[in-house]
């Protein structure tokens, strides 16, 4: 199926009978699709042009609660509406929904009709910009990796979470047979989401039981991280369809792999036919403009760590010996660094940076890189040797990851370089997301707590 899907395509479907429901779907702040089914006759006619919604919707944490402390909504305030306006660009047929396609939407004000800082879309496209006004284009891919489970979604609910049983018995790293066994829902989502528009390289079997991993094509920073999006809700709407679950948490249970999504990133030229980061004279194929960048990711690992790992659960992944990171450091193709460098001496070479979960939201995850880079980029910051060897034991004075969430979203909120990048209103809106979402678990009465209190405490 083409990715280019038109409207006059879409109008032809709906004339012909073929689609009779069109999803209009803004990404909120936790990275999920959000909005309207519909009537496929009324969206060509009129629904094309825009649409409204509560302008909670980018102001919630994961329970839809409407939260209080943000400046950009309240009760005091009424909450009133955002305009979504319909990126055209982005409509695709969803062969996994009978009859239906889907199409994003930019979140604007519903009085000026400007973009919304703050909305995932609009925080990344401003970066896009920044990157376009020096002649650079973002190219990035994203690699998912999701736990598969035998029960459904409903099912586990009712078990509250436990006893689930997962899709392997044991780690399917690279198994042929064992993936043979999931067979049914991962040809499906392969198959889905290829005949949505969205390449798929493959899938695999990852490090731990019940674990997979889907690979697609990178593309242009916002294309991917619009497929980034669209892809994590196919898996879950593909699984349920097929009485089964899936989970894209960072640290699902203590005693198995973390989820990660790392994120392979480079930049061209603006027509993307020169890959600027190559060098073939440079140290490892890379250009003095790679270093800078580079550096930059280094330089403020810390500060965009949030827009990696945004929740408690987040920082529960990052342990030694699991694949996932524990240094800010960068290394050659070294999967205990935090950034890893693939494709030496080659176009195709790139920072992978291992930091993120599955948990994360693409555009702000992308955003918050590409302004660290850009920085680098603009600074000329040096960059420092390689790390050689196993970063897990590297000492107290390397730069570290920040190990909870409050220390992430206090590097975040004191950033005078977010705050430049991203602006004052948008670090604010999610500083008190942050804050939200630690009072919340402050709060909480965990399963682990009583375990270990009832009797003996």
């Amino acid at each position: 199926m083409s990715a280019s899907y038109t409207f006059d395509e879409l109008k032809r479907d709906v004339s012909e009978g073929r689609i009779d429901t069109v999803l209009a779907c803004q990404v909120d702040m936790q990275g999920r699709l959000m909005g309207k089914r519909f009537h496929a006759e009324y969206f060509v006619e009129s629904g094309f042009r825009e649409t409204h919604c509560c302008n909670y919707v980018q102001a919630t944490d994961m329970e839809m609660n409407t939260v209080s402390g943000y400046e950009s909504t309240s009760w005091a305030a009424g909450y009133g509406d955002y305009t979504m306006k319909p990126d055209l660009g982005t409509l695709r047929r969803i062969p996994w929904l009978e009859g239906t396609a889907l199409v994003l939407c930019d979140v604007e004000d519903h009085a000026t009709h400007s973009e919304v800082a703050h909305s995932p879309r609009a925080l990344l496209k401003k970066q896009i910009g920044r990157l376009e006004a020096h002649g650079f284009r973002a190219m990035m891919a994203t690699e998912l990796e999701f736990f598969l489970f035998n029960q459904s979604f409903e099912s586990a609910e009712e078990a509250g979470y436990r006893g689930l049983k997962r899709s392997s018995a044991y780690n399917e790293d690279y198994h042929i047979f064992q993936t043979t066994k999931e067979e049914d829902v991962m040809r499906a989502i392969r198959n889905g989401l290829q005949g949505a528009g969205i390449p798929i390289e493959n899938s695999k079997g990852e490090a731990d039981a019940g674990q997979e991993e889907l690979n697609v094509r990178y593309g242009d920073a916002l294309t991917m991280a619009d497929r980034h999006a669209i892809i994590k809700n196919a898996c879950k709407e593909i699984a349920w369809q097929k009485g089964r679950a899936v989970t894209f948490m960072a640290k699902w249970n203590y005693d198995a792999a973390g989820n990660s999504s790392h994120v392979h990133q480079s930049l061209w030229s603006a027509d993307g036919a020169t890959p600027l980061f190559f060098d073939p004279d440079g140290p490892y194929g890379m250009s003095k403009l790679m270093e800078h960048y580079v550096a930059g990711l280094l330089a403020h690992s810390a500060e965009i760590t949030y827009f990696l790992a945004p929740y408690i659960n987040s920082y529960k992944r990052f342990m030694a010996g699991t694949f996932a990171p524990t240094k800010a450091i960068w290394s050659r193709d070294n999967r205990t660094a935090g950034f890893r460098l693939c494709g030496e001496k080659t176009k195709g070479i790139r920072i992978e940076c291992r930091i993120g979960g599955a948990d994360l939201n693409p555009y702000l995850a992308f955003a918050a890189q590409l302004a660290a880079g850009l920085d680098g980029i603009e600074k000329e910051m040096t960059l420092e040797e390689p790390y050689l060897g196993d970063a897990y034991g590297a000492g107290s004075d390397i730069r570290e990851i920040p190990k909870t969430l409050r220390a992430a979203a206090e590097a975040m909120d004191a950033s005078e370089f977010l705050r430049s990048a991203f602006g004052d209103g948008v670090i604010n809106h999610y500083r008190r997301a942050a804050e939200w979402e630690q009072e919340e678990y402050d709060r909480r009465v965990t399963d682990w707590e009583v375990a270990r209190g009832f009797e003996r405490a």
